[in-house]
């Protein structure tokens, strides 16, 4: 029986997912009635701004018809990692759309910028209010070991897009293995979580995950040191480099590698520290 639940809409989360969805339509909308060249920026920034409105939508109505509890997952979980998954895209695509579309003349290109920083912001304040305090009930997606998960995912997606546009010699397909193999492990921890079946693996699982924490850091170490060497080595920058430039890009992709290596380290402390599997009920 669906029962309507106002107090949703007039909590801090919930007041904070309202204006998520007026500023992704409005950022959405009005990027939309540009003369656009679409392209592979483009696309993101839309898929973004377009996504985060629909799964914003989504969550408000389930919560509202006080549906959400009445579904085999982890609600909680859901939310939270969707909230910090819409934080990172919000945020890239504000980032490009500012750097790629922006300029003093361009009143819509500035209104986005605006509007898709303001959503970030939204976001960014709901992954705090959500994250777990000490002392309080806490699902897994909230806490740091939780965000961390969904900081690795992202940052490997935007390395394997970019890869995309660069050929692959052995050594890199060594590195691509790495993150495919590393992705799997967080997207399968992930979806584990939201499904509620963690709880349901033998204990001695908790050494496994250890021991995949740390297999990820020695692998993504191979990779931060490999690409550098495939990339840069009898190839410096170019002069002039455009702001299109292939040297960047390759730039990019091993500072990202750097970046997810950082992440992965802290996530292997965190789980030797104290690693227990969540017990959602």
């Amino acid at each position: 029986m669906v029962t309507l639940d106002f107090k949703t809409l007039t909590t801090p989360v919930g007041i904070l997912r309202i204006l998520e969805v007026i500023f992704t339509c409005v950022t959405f909308s009005v990027f939309a009635s540009e003369d656009i060249w679409f392209f592979t920026y483009t696309i993101w920034c839309m898929f973004t701004w377009c996504s985060c409105f629909g799964v914003s939508i989504l969550i408000l109505v389930l919560d509202f018809l006080s549906l959400s509890s009445k579904l085999p997952i982890s609600w909680n979980d859901l939310t939270a990692f969707f909230a910090m998954l819409a934080t990172l895209m919000v945020l890239s695509a504000s980032i490009i759309n500012s750097i790629f579309f922006t300029c003093e003349n361009c009143g819509k290109e500035i209104v986005v910028s605006v509007t898709s920083f303001l959503a970030f912001i939204c976001y960014a304040v709901e992954v705090g209010l959500t994250l777990a305090k000490p002392g309080e009930k806490s699902y897994f997606l909230s806490t740091v070991p939780g965000l961390l998960k969904v900081l690795e995912i992202f940052v490997a997606c935007i390395i394997f897009i970019q890869l995309l546009f660069i050929e692959t010699p052995p050594a890199v397909q060594w590195c691509i293995a790495v993150f495919s193999i590393c992705f799997i492990f967080s997207i399968f921890l992930m979806i584990s979580t939201i499904g509620r079946m963690l709880p349901r693996f033998p204990a001695s699982v908790n050494k496994f995950l250890k021991a995949c924490h740390l297999l990820a850091v020695l692998m993504y170490s191979t990779a931060a040191i490999i690409l550098p060497i495939t990339f840069f080595r009898n190839n410096p920058r170019p002069y002039p480099c455009e702001i299109y430039c292939f040297w960047d890009l390759l730039l990019f992709i091993c500072l990202m590698t750097c970046f997810n290596l950082i992440a992965y380290i802290v996530d292997a402390v965190y789980s030797f520290k104290s690693i227990s599997l969540p017990t959602q009920t």
